[in-house]
């Protein structure tokens, strides 16, 4: 995600689901940026992630037939992760925060954020 291979304002909307709360918060400016950077003027990014408070899991899961594999999760406050969008450009039009399903500890929030049409002044 940090080096994806579109080009600069190439694509009319990214969705991001479930897929960054793998990565590093040091990563995510990087991340962010990168979508910001492929998205048109007025591309929309759709990002859904789980929330939590500045907290590393590290758990294993078996997957098909194979090996289980490792894997990451970080999970950060919403108002940190919004934070993140906009200094790396995007426009929050939208946010949820839904509450964890039976089942899971965490609760989800999802963002709706635009890359604006025009450089909007600070």
């Amino acid at each position: 995600m940090s080096t994806l291979a579109a080009g600069d304002g190439e694509l009319g909307g990214i969705l991001a689901f479930y897929s960054t709360h793998h990565l590093p918060p040091a990563e995510l400016p990087q991340v962010y940026g990168e979508f910001y950077r492929v998205l048109a003027p007025g591309g929309r990014l759709l990002l859904v992630t789980r929330v939590g408070e500045e907290e590393h899991q590290r758990r294993t899961y078996g997957c098909g037939d194979g090996d289980p594999a490792p894997f990451d999760s970080y999970r950060l406050p919403a108002d940190r992760i919004a934070g993140l969008l906009e200094r790396a450009g995007f426009a929050i039009t939208a946010q949820t925060l839904q509450a964890p399903e039976e089942g899971a500890k965490r609760p989800v929030v999802s963002f709706l954020a635009r890359r604006p049409t025009t450089v909007e002044a600070p």
